[in-house]
């Protein structure tokens, strides 16, 4: 039986070859037996902050309990899909749906959760905004980040202030104007403003841009909505006044 030299230079880049062979493929077969545990646990967390943009504790209001139709609009505001499954494969990748024209929506008995997606001032910003029936005021928000200074930019992620945005109003009239970071202080009587983060002013900035970014790209769905709730008013006004007069 042939012996290998274990101190020859072929014995050791043979037997280095094969040990990264057999680690890659060690590694390889982890990554796909826990790829589906990752993916499920990125939907669940994703469930889980929809939820809490409208206001509800996921552990007390599962996400199928409250959300009534996911859906994809085009830049029409047409349904895509409504699909809950393709509905969340287009949400593994915001940013390129958008850019895609392609805009994820989640539907409520109490309103609707729209996803957010800008930069802030070291990386991407992201999160969830609850609207109204009315498809204007403010339910609830959640707001994330990757890399914002902690104590200055990341502190668009604590409750303090997401609690701000709770009541205000993205349209003045009928104009789409979001939701402004105001520096130095919200005007507490003003419906579109809240308070900025102390010492992170790109963040702000970055928020206050995302916002109305990302809403401008839902505007024909929430025209759509607010046009028939009009025509509903006026046809119910209509029928009050023809009671009145018989």
């Amino acid at each position: 039986m042939a012996k290998f030299n274990t101190n020859s230079n072929t014995y050791i880049i043979i037997y280095s070859v094969v040990m990264v062979v057999v680690v890659a493929v060690l590694l390889s077969v982890a990554s796909l037996s826990l790829q589906s545990r990752q993916y499920e646990n990125m939907l669940n967390e994703k469930k889980d902050q929809i939820v809490k943009a409208l206001g509800e504790n996921p552990a007390e209001t599962p996400y199928d309990s409250i959300i009534t139709e996911a859906v994809v609009f085009d830049a029409e505001g047409n349904v895509l899909t409504n699909d809950a499954a393709e509905v969340f494969e287009v949400m593994k990748d915001l940013k390129g749906a958008f850019e895609q024209g392609k805009y994820p929506a989640f539907k409520a008995a109490t309103g609707v959760v729209l996803p957010l997606y800008g930069a802030g001032l070291w990386g991407p910003i992201w999160g969830y905004v609850a609207l109204d029936t009315d498809m204007n005021t403010v339910k609830g928000i959640v707001l994330d980040h990757s890399g914002e200074t902690p104590g200055l930019g990341a502190e668009i992620t604590t409750a303090k202030h997401q609690a701000q945005y709770v009541g205000k109003s993205v349209f003045e009239g009928e104009e789409l104007v979001g939701i402004t970071l105001k520096k130095g202080g919200a005007d507490k009587s003003n419906p579109h403003e809240v308070d900025a983060i102390t010492g992170g002013t790109k963040t702000s900035d970055g928020v206050s841009a995302m916002i109305l970014n990302s809403l401008n790209y839902y505007k024909p769905y929430f025209d759509a909505v607010r046009a028939a709730a009009a025509a509903k008013e006026v046809e119910s006004n209509e029928l009050n006044n023809e009671n009145n007069e018989q």
